[in-house]
């Protein structure tokens, strides 16, 4: 009689074990959506057509994140720099960020504040938050360097989107898919 007790107890313990583990991979097993509301943003990037005409500086490679995964549209543009940046300072301060990004794609933007130091894969370099003026929109500027040879990114943040995704915009940039694209691009 022990011996069925013990075998029922571990059978039952077997079988809740198995419901939880379920239940978490049911709940863990489709992409969480963001919601204005609740600010949970998941963003996912999808890859799109460069949408600006030819300069110096050639095209690149442009993503969206939509509304219903980052809270509101975003455009992220990225473009290698090829002998653009300073090679004993990089992107050392705002200035430099500045002269070495790329706002001027999405118009005339203004600092909302200071920018920071940032770190993408084995480069450094800085981000800055923008308003863009006469739209509702908001900007993220990042430039970071490897040598003499940058990489400038550029986030617009449509009405909706929360204007302080830049841990977001980093954690792609630092995804494998764009530090290869960037190791590729600045050929090291």
């Amino acid at each position: 009689m022990r011996l069925t007790s013990k075998f029922v107890a571990i059978g039952a313990a077997i079988i809740l074990l198995c419901a939880a583990a379920a239940v978490w991979i049911l709940r863990a097993g489709g992409p969480a959506r963001a919601t204005a509301a609740s600010g949970d943003i998941r963003p996912v990037w999808t890859e799109i057509e460069w949408p600006f005409g030819a300069d110096p500086w050639g095209k690149g490679k442009a993503f969206r994140c939509k509304a219903d995964d980052c809270g509101g549209e975003v455009q992220l543009y990225v473009r290698a720099k090829l002998g653009f940046c300073n090679c004993t300072t990089g992107v050392a301060d705002d200035g430099d960020l500045e002269q070495m990004g790329d706002l001027a794609l999405i118009g005339k933007a203004t600092p909302i504040g200071a920018g920071r130091e940032i770190v993408v894969g084995p480069m450094r370099g800085r981000s800055r938050a923008y308003r863009v003026e006469g739209h509702h929109n908001a900007a993220l500027s990042l430039a970071f360097n490897q040598r003499c040879d940058m990489v400038a990114a550029t986030a617009s943040i449509g009405p909706g989107a929360p204007a302080s995704l830049e841990s977001e915009v980093l954690a792609f940039l630092n995804s494998d898919r764009m530090l290869k694209w960037a190791e590729i691009a600045l050929g090291l």
